[in-house]
């Protein structure tokens, strides 16, 4: 799922085709994309772009007529943009917005179509909607972060990636923060001292200002083209059973519903393998619980 730096970065391509155009045309193609009728999707033809924010992990378009067009790209859904103008394409096209200058469209490859677009008007009802009233985690202070992080007792994975808590930060982000902290996943919040707080305020910091570096020096003046959870200069997150590139341990991972946690035991967990809920109930006492032992099973 496309997550801050993924969101900034197509905002800011967004910004340099579409503020201040008019939508000449609305083509929707995904029986299940739009969320809303009322107002009905047509009412933003001919309206003109004249803000984009972001909420969380959602494009917003602000139009003319106090609309507000919402864009979630869950998992699978992508935007591409067409110099010119292009049809919306047949298998994986959800969306098509036309303007005088080209074509932003709506896409998403997987068979389970959850990329979602609303139309309100007014902000109140946009906002009602959909912000989650997380933090921005880079536009705040570390005795902030620290508050926002600490209301409630959880683990580090589930605080960072909570949206009530932080505006942003998803399931890839999350993991190259903590590994940068030097820090457990299933740490919990208040077993965290002071260093380990400012640590963990400076990696969230730090990872997501890089991430914004290197995804805007790809893009340049052009179309996010790579929009992927998986990079190759990620150092934990997708690469379980690769050495991590700081200190050669082999990467495990813990396994929940459709998500993992990625993490190098000798970085983060001080070299205790973590128990995957699914692998470890199969093995039980033969679960490993040190690298070590993991060597040793294999």
């Amino acid at each position: 799922m496309p997550e801050l730096p993924d969101v900034v970065v197509y905002l800011e391509a967004l910004e340099r085709r579409i503020v201040g155009r008019p939508i000449d045309a609305i083509d929707i193609r995904g029986i299940s994309v739009l969320k809303t009728y009322d107002p009905p999707i047509t009412d933003a033809q001919g309206q003109t772009v004249e803000r984009l924010r972001r909420l969380g992990k959602r494009v917003i378009l602000e139009l003319s007529d106090d609309l507000f067009m919402v864009i979630h790209l869950m998992v699978g859904g992508r935007l591409k943009w067409i110099d010119g103008g292009a049809k919306v394409p047949g298998k994986v096209g959800l969306a098509g917005f036309h303007f005088p200058n080209g074509s932003l469209i709506l896409t998403e490859a997987s068979k389970k179509k959850r990329a979602s677009l609303w139309l309100h008007r007014g902000e109140a009802a946009m906002l009602a909607e959909h912000d989650r009233q997380g933090a921005e985690p880079l536009d705040i202070d570390r005795d902030t972060f620290v508050a926002r992080l600490t209301e409630r007792n959880r683990t580090l994975k589930r605080a960072l990636t909570e949206p009530r808590v932080f505006s942003g930060i998803g399931n890839a982000y999350s993991d190259e923060i903590l590994l940068h902290a030097g820090l457990s996943p299933v740490r919990r919040t208040d077993q965290l001292d002071a260093d380990e707080l400012t640590r963990l305020y400076e990696a969230t910091r730090s990872t997501l200002l890089s991430w914004l570096d290197r995804l805007r020096g790809e893009v340049g003046d052009g179309w996010p083209q790579k929009v992927t959870a998986f990079r190759p200069d990620m150092v934990v997150h997708g690469k379980f059973r690769e050495p991590c590139s700081v200190c050669g341990t082999e990467v495990q991972r813990i396994r929940y519903a459709e998500n993992e946690v990625n993490y190098c035991p000798s970085c983060q967990t001080g070299g205790k393998v973590l128990a995957d809920r699914s692998l470890s109930r199969l093995l039980k006492d033969d679960w490993p619980k040190t690298i070590e032992d993991l060597e040793d099973l294999r």
